[in-house]
């Protein structure tokens, strides 16, 4: 039941938020006689304005609009399995709202950077910005109903008031002090360039985790699949452009998610393992399996902080 309500949500939003709005600039180029889009980088989360030009080009470009606004659909979409998760089980556990968190500042700069007195003919922008900030909103009051632990909440709650001030702080410097669209475009993309990083780094406390306890329970692989295909989508592009702004950030970002899917590649089989000792064991606290040498050896805490050691088929 749960999959086919995320099923179902994931194609409305696409149908929304991808399919009609290409679909309203291709009638618009089609009346007109001639158009193509060009690329509005958004950082993790791309828009495209439309420019009137060549009718050639738009064949050219519109193999990389879809696939790429797709991507950055996926990457909102792909936490909901963890939310599930979460929900099932009605507790966060391990997992990090630092992604989420990162994600929500990372959208709000570039809705910021859309708006018209800041970039012109930027709709698509703030649409799939919009969306993301909306949703990581979503996101985060999921993880703070669910968390049972006050100090991350209160810390939670910090980080989320301070990006809110910077916001507001921010938005009303560009559109006061600088006072042209040329400044506060430039201004707002070289901030959002520096939030695009820190977004794509976010989740390098979760693969200190992972190596840590040689699990990937709490690195989520659609989130990873989907930060590494979104980079990577932009960098070739960065590539064909010679765009030093779009490829910065995310090649980062694909180095980052490589990094996660080899990680994932390299842990998944001893998470399995720890998860059927969890199954086999239901009645004893399982706090760790460390995996030496292919000797398996569970650690059991047993009240007084010491361990005993059980040899593991």
């Amino acid at each position: 039941m749960a999959s086919a309500v995320v099923a179902r949500t994931a194609v409305g939003v696409l149908g929304t938020y991808v399919v009609l709005p290409f679909a309203h600039l291709w009638r618009m180029g089609r009346k007109s006689g001639s158009f193509t889009f060009s690329f509005a980088h958004s950082g993790m989360f791309s828009g495209f304005m439309l420019h009137m030009l060549r009718p050639c080009s738009c064949r050219l470009i519109l193999p990389v609009v879809l696939p790429g606004n797709a991507i950055s659909l996926f990457l909102f979409m792909s936490p909901m399995p963890t939310f599930i998760q979460i929900w099932k089980k009605g507790s966060v556990q391990q997992y990090s709202p630092a992604p989420y968190l990162a994600t929500l500042v990372n959208c709000m700069v570039w809705v910021l950077y859309g708006v018209p007195w800041v970039t012109s003919d930027s709709t698509l922008v703030v649409t799939i910005n919009g969306l993301g900030t909306a949703i990581e909103l979503a996101y985060i009051t999921f993880f703070l109903f669910f968390c049972s632990d006050r100090k991350k909440r209160v810390q939670m709650l910090a980080v989320l008031a301070v990006e809110l001030a910077f916001i507001a702080i921010l938005s009303s410097l560009v559109l006061t002090v600088v006072h042209t669209p040329k400044q506060r475009s430039k201004v707002v993309g070289i901030i959002c360039i520096l939030f695009n990083i820190m977004m794509y780094a976010a989740p390098l406390s979760v693969m200190k985790l992972v190596i840590t306890t040689k699990s990937v329970e709490y690195m989520p692989f659609f989130l990873s699949f989907a930060s590494f295909a979104n980079g990577l989508c932009w960098t070739v592009y960065a590539l064909l452009r010679f765009d030093p702004f779009i490829l910065i950030p995310n090649g980062i970002g694909s180095f980052f998610g490589l990094a996660q899917l080899i990680l994932y590649a390299t842990y998944y089989k001893s998470t399995k393992e720890q998860a059927a000792v969890k199954r086999a064991k239901g009645d004893l606290s399982l706090s760790e399996v460390v995996v030496n040498g292919g000797d398996h050896l569970k650690r059991v805490a047993d009240g007084n902080d010491s361990y005993d050691h059980v040899q593991v088929p």
